[in-house]
């Protein structure tokens, strides 16, 4: 249902953090992955037990909470009838941590969009575990950039 907007996302192979798209709209985003037990960060973070680092987390709440609404505002609004390539710029994040997530495990980023005007968007933003305890939230902008 939400492809278009995958596929839309400027992010390949090891960096990118976002499986499932559960809903989008005007005001939000509700999107789910699944860590890789093998990910290049688990080696040496930390040795003999893997935990993901804190920029990861902070980095799949960007992609799900912020970047998928982002460019699904930005092909609402119409910007633009030709597809282009899409540069998301993180402006500012700040993000309480709760619990540690560890390889193997599905998170789910659940974001609120705060404003959106002249490109730039804002967001509250929550990571809750498989059992739906909180892991991580915090306040979200950016910008994507349109690169023709």
């Amino acid at each position: 249902m939400y492809e278009h907007i995958l596929d839309g996302l400027p992010f390949t192979s090891s960096f990118r953090f976002v499986d499932t798209i559960h809903s989008l709209d005007a005001d939000g985003a509700a999107a789910s992955y699944t860590l890789k037990k093998d990910a290049f960060f688990y080696e040496d973070h930390f040795k003999d037990f893997p935990v993901t680092p804190g920029s990861i987390i902070t980095e799949i709440m960007a992609q799900c909470g912020l970047v998928v609404p982002g460019i699904y505002l930005l092909q609402a609004a119409g910007t633009s009838s030709q597809p282009k390539k899409l540069f998301p710029l993180l402006t500012s994040a700040d993000v309480s941590f709760y619990k540690m997530v560890l390889p193997g495990e599905r998170v789910m980023v659940i974001s609120k969009k705060q404003y959106f005007r002249f490109s730039k968007l804002k967001c509250y933003i929550e990571m809750q575990n498989a059992a739906g305890e909180l892991v991580a939230k915090g306040m979200f902008a950016g910008m994507i950039k349109e690169l023709s």
